[in-house]
């Protein structure tokens, strides 16, 4: 039925999907139901899923103490969204302040793209230059103004020091590509070059802290990174869409102790129901005020102070409902022990698979951080973007097409992200399957 559906879908969706990411070949498996670590597809086939919504179901599937946090949000406010301000966006800002060191006050999108989109205006607005700095391969959302070095060509890419700015997709204007400076991960030495020979038009350096969710920054690179930029006054963006509430309650800049100027955040945050938010220091986060940054009560109906003024909207920003499915989220995660249970749990699987890996014969590591980590066909060390070509992608394409079938879900060459609702079992359980595909593989 799958099949199917498929097929069907793709008469009326390009593709047969709503967004690029969902595609994998030979087609995307349809879902009909999900509940605690488990997917059932249209053809009432099981999987252990490790995909996870891309790492924002942290809880797994059906949460009974979410999901009883929508249904009393709905019960008690009688309607789904107020279109006004509401009590759960102060309670929500309020704990991202308590738990991120570089957040004082905070603004809510709809999704992490919208966060980073309004962090990045913010940085220019507040810095009064135009152009921004990114790190090759690391993923900020589809916009245009970051679709630019996600997957280069490394053929096109130029030198690994000082790589070129390649769009990602047709459509784009030369306005980005040409205003974007692309640095190499992990290069404290060439990074500095670029920013210092950009220093007048840098408005701010985004990166995953965690690139893709999996290759951790070096301590050195991150402590030097704040440094370069605080001299030159750049603005420091933490994109933690994937690392927030994953790496850590306060997210990366919790593991690094490092307080970024601005903070997207996003996927976990909303408790499977979309989200974004962006957080950071006063001074910055006052711009988008739209009494100006005056005085409340204070400033009556007089324009005599009025100031320039950063427009951010959105209908359903702040969702009440999103609201209270996240603040429970983030209240189960602040119960004793869960965090740490959580990454134990993972670093558990992490070490039963390299275990059959190499029982195997096979050069094969797991990196990543906190809750979230892939699984790697090489022993070389993987820094960058540029290091991944020493992983093998082809077998490891092969194997997770053999897992699918075995009834592991994630999409093919993806991360691994693990919730509070995986069992023992399914670490037993997937480390066995993964040893059936192996010796599958090898016709055994």
């Amino acid at each position: 039925m799958s099949v199917e559906l498929y097929e069907k879908a793709c008469k009326v969706m390009p593709g047969g999907v709503t967004a690029n990411i969902k595609y994998f070949e030979p087609h995307p498996i349809m879902m009909e139901k999900g509940t605690g670590s488990k997917l059932y597809d249209v053809d009432g086939n099981e999987y252990i899923d490790y995909l996870l919504c891309y790492g924002a179901l942290i809880h797994g599937h059906g949460n009974e103490y979410v999901m009883n946090a929508v249904f009393d949000q709905l019960k008690q406010s009688g309607t789904p969204i107020f279109g006004t301000p509401h009590v759960l966006e102060i309670n929500m800002a309020e704990k991202l302040i308590e738990l991120y060191d570089g957040i004082e006050m905070v603004r809510y999108t709809n999704s992490g793209l919208e966060a980073t989109l309004l962090a990045v205006r913010s940085a220019m607005a507040y810095t009064g230059k135009h152009k921004i700095a990114k790190f090759e391969g690391h993923y900020h959302g589809g916009s245009n103004q970051f679709l630019v070095s996600v997957n280069p060509d490394v053929s096109q890419s130029g030198s690994a020091k000082s790589p070129n700015s390649i769009p990602e997709s047709i459509g784009i204007p030369d306005f980005y590509v040409e205003n974007t400076v692309v640095l190499p991960f992990n290069d404290l030495g060439a990074t500095e070059d670029r920013l210092r020979k950009h220093a007048d038009e840098i408005a701010a350096v985004i990166l995953e802290p965690v690139q893709g969710g999996f290759i951790p920054a070096d301590i050195e690179f991150m402590k030097g990174l704040r440094k370069i930029t605080e001299e030159l006054g750049i603005l420091l963006i933490f994109d933690e869409v994937k690392t927030g509430f994953r790496v850590a309650l306060g997210g990366a800049q919790q593991i690094y102790g490092i307080k970024p100027d601005l903070t997207a955040l996003g996927k976990v945050l909303g408790g499977g129901f979309p989200v974004g938010a962006v957080g950071g220091k006063k001074e910055i986060m006052m711009i988008s005020a739209p009494n100006g940054g005056r005085d409340i009560l204070t400033a009556g109906n007089s324009n005599n102070n009025k100031k320039e003024v950063l427009f951010h909207s959105g209908t359903y920003n702040g969702h009440p409902t999103v609201l209270a499915a996240g603040l429970a989220t983030i209240e189960i995660l602040e119960q004793n022990g869960t965090m740490g249970k959580l990454i134990e749990k993972t670093n558990r699987l992490r070490n039963g698979l390299e275990h059959v890996y190499h029982q195997y014969g096979y050069d094969m590591q797991t990196i990543g951080m906190g809750t979230i980590f892939n699984i790697l066909l090489t022993s070389d060390p993987i820094k960058n973007y540029r290091d991944m070509d020493k992983a093998n992608m082809d077998l490891r394409k092969v194997i997770d097409q053999k897992l699918l079938a075995l009834g592991l879900y994630t999409k093919p060459l993806n991360r691994y992200s693990m919730s509070t609702a995986h069992t023992e079992e399914d670490i037993n359980r997937t480390i066995e399957l993964h040893e059936k595909a192996l010796k599958m593989i090898r016709g055994k």
